[in-house]
């Protein structure tokens, strides 16, 4: 069985000192560990952004995507080797903006996979603009004056949507993020999971200390129940999306690819999928 210290590797992370990235890294790590996996079995797929480069920081497999476009590659990876543990990370803007469509449809398609957003509520790597997670009137480079848009809030975005399992840590709880990490890979569908990692070197309103005096955490609220679907959305709503632990867990779903037709329990890549002549020819003549 792999450790912890097996998932590392020899590239060492650039990010700004202080940024909450590094315990996100950290965590899937340990959540890797712990859940029985060997580096083998894991894929770590991320777009653009400073989160972006957590695929290489991570001894695994890894692909580093493109703008909003690791929920794809993801999803195709899981369809070609079901054997593999499959997880997608990256920012808010990564997630939240230019790949929003693909958030909402992998969600509502329940792949079993686990994506991470880290959400610093800004723009990083292209140096400090509004991000869609950007509080009305915050002001940054882009916005000097206040944003004029509202924040998108992530968790209600995807209850709508219809996530089986939606959750959210904060970046300085190293083991409730552990935590939910390996309940979101043990979970059967698409695990949703927003980390609020603060962005040391351009945000200045949303710090760790703003953080700790700003979020709630479930456990502390009476009688919570995480498979209360209604009941999640008005904690969030009530608590302004400041919620932590697993917010909303469905046991009762399974995974869109044990609906999928003729789709075998061994993987893809592992499959006799050689065809005679007359089989493709069978095949082709369904489509004339």
């Amino acid at each position: 069985m792999a450790t912890f210290k097996e998932f590392r590797n020899k590239i060492k992370p650039n990010w700004c000192p202080g940024c909450g990235d590094f315990s996100v890294q950290a965590a899937i790590q340990r959540a890797a560990a712990n859940t029985g996996l060997e580096p083998d079995d894991l894929a770590v797929v991320s777009g653009i952004g400073c989160s972006g480069r957590i695929s290489g920081y991570i001894n695994a497999n890894g692909l580093h995507g493109i703008h909003g476009r690791s929920l794809p590659i993801a999803q195709g990876l899981k369809m070609a080797n079901r054997e593999l543990t499959v997880i997608a990370a990256g920012g808010d803007g990564d997630g939240l903006a230019i790949g929003t469509g693909h958030t909402v449809h992998a969600i509502r398609r329940n792949m079993n996979i686990t994506y991470i957003i880290m959400d610093n509520q800004i723009y990083g790597l292209t140096k400090g603009q509004t991000s869609p997670r950007s509080a009305f009137g915050f002001k940054t480079k882009s916005t000097p004056e206040g944003s004029k848009e509202g924040a998108l809030p992530p968790l209600e975005l995807a209850l709508s949507s219809g996530a089986t399992f939606v959750a959210q840590s904060f970046s300085s709880n190293l083991k409730e993020m552990t935590n939910i990490i390996e309940e979101g890979i043990k979970h059967d569908g698409f695990s949703f999971i927003n980390v609020f990692s603060p962005c040391v070197t351009f945000n200045k309103i949303n710090t760790y200390d703003w953080f700790k005096e700003n979020i709630v955490s479930v456990e502390d609220i009476e009688n919570y129940d995480s498979s209360d679907r209604i009941m999640a959305m008005s904690k969030l709503m009530e608590n302004d999306g400041m919620l932590t632990g697993v917010i909303y867990q469905d046991k009762t779903r399974t995974s869109y690819e044990n609906h999928v037709a003729g789709f075998k329990e061994e993987a893809l890549n592992k499959q006799d999928l050689d065809l005679s002549e007359e089989e493709f020819d069978q095949l082709v003549a369904e489509f004339r």
